[in-house]
């Protein structure tokens, strides 16, 4: 099994990716969202200056932040500094599209940029497409040691709801799943990516699946649904949960043990009282870095289990196992709190032990 860290777009945070690749991480995927962090390809290019061996990429990109074309070329550079180990991670733009008041990015267009970036990225000359304005491009100067499309850039999507995971069935080389971590999500999961697999003639077997989550450990018989336990995951438990109902409009499709509580995060981040142009600020400012405190009800200990790595060494390690069993190829842990205690703690508790 695969072991990622996830950190934040930071110019700064190649030191922790230092830290994690020392510490036994296979992959260091960072975010890319403009209103909250730094910009994800100069990080991302620090971090492949200052290692060696782990595998790089947005965790995860969006059509509509940049064009196809600039994207392919932003990773190519990338892939110029760390040959053979960057990965290219995209998705419709949770987080960096509702942090400026906008929607996530539609199906067709993330296709769209997927296929782009894929042809671009092979050497192959594509349609490009604005608005009425349709031209064929590709890279003019492959070999001028600007960018790197020698060795293969795979293509990642990030997929919660049906519709999305079918697609990313169908056309990537990985899946990028966010806090499936309980038996039932895993199952619901991996049922739709089998659907457009199959739909597009693949083996869901050879798709690469990921999941990132959050990660605390906790002593025996210690309660999850504490202030401690929630400033350290409960952020995680708020975002994925939200992004799990927001993806399925009908809800009989998700699973049935946790339909209701799932559902209960779907107007998490709304404040309908609020002027549409500015309240998205205030919802935003803290996302995935800090804990509100009108979630503590939804953040029980049943959502905690059902979409982060929580509990004690023994039941953690059990839960990835369980996750490896069921077709999980990697875990990829997100820090709220301190990166390197979480670094660590996660490399002492679960890395060495499944060695």
């Amino acid at each position: 099994m695969d072991y990622g860290y996830v950190f934040p777009g930071g110019v700064h945070v190649y030191k922790d990716v230092m830290l994690a690749e020392k510490r036994g991480y296979t992959h260091a995927w960072l975010y890319d969202s403009q209103m909250l962090f730094s910009d994800v390809y100069a990080s991302l290019a620090l971090c492949a200056v200052n290692t060696k061996k782990i595998k790089l990429g947005p965790g995860v990109t969006n059509p509509a932040s940049r064009i196809a074309p600039v994207t392919a070329g932003a990773i190519a550079s990338i892939n110029e500094l760390a040959p053979g180990r960057t990965i290219l991670g995209i998705g419709t733009g949770n987080t960096a599209r509702r942090t400026l008041g906008m929607p996530a990015a539609r199906l067709i267009d993330m296709r769209e940029h997927v296929e782009t970036c894929r042809d671009l990225l092979a050497g192959k000359t594509t349609p490009y497409q604005e608005g009425h304005r349709r031209r064929m491009v590709k890279f003019l100067n492959p070999k001028g040691g600007w960018i790197n499309i020698r060795k293969k850039v795979p293509i990642y999507v990030a997929a919660s709801g049906p519709k999305t995971l079918a697609l990313a069935g169908e056309i990537a080389d990985g899946i990028i799943l966010f806090g499936a971590v309980s038996p039932s999500l895993i199952e619901f999961v991996m049922n739709h990516i089998r659907t457009g697999a199959e739909r597009a003639g693949r083996n869901p077997k050879r798709i690469y699946t990921l999941c990132m989550t959050a990660f605390h450990l906790t002593n025996k018989g210690e309660s999850l649904e504490t202030s401690k336990v929630r400033s350290a995951v409960g952020p995680f438990v708020s975002s994925s949960s939200n992004i799990f109902a927001f993806s399925c409009p009908d809800p009989k499709d998700l699973p049935a043990d946790v339909r209701d509580d799932l559902m209960a995060f779907k107007n998490a981040y709304r404040a309908p009282e609020g002027s549409i142009e500015t309240r998205h600020l205030k919802l935003y400012a803290d996302y995935l870095q800090g804990f509100k405190k009108e979630h503590e009800p939804l953040v029980t200990e049943k959502m905690i289990r059902a979409t982060t790595l929580t509990g004690t060494k023994e039941e953690v390690l059990e839960s990835v196992k369980a996750m490896k069993k069921a077709g999980i190829k990697q875990v990829a842990v997100q820090p709220v709190t301190d990166a390197r205690t979480t670094i660590d703690a996660f490399a002492r508790a679960v890395i060495r032990k499944m060695k």
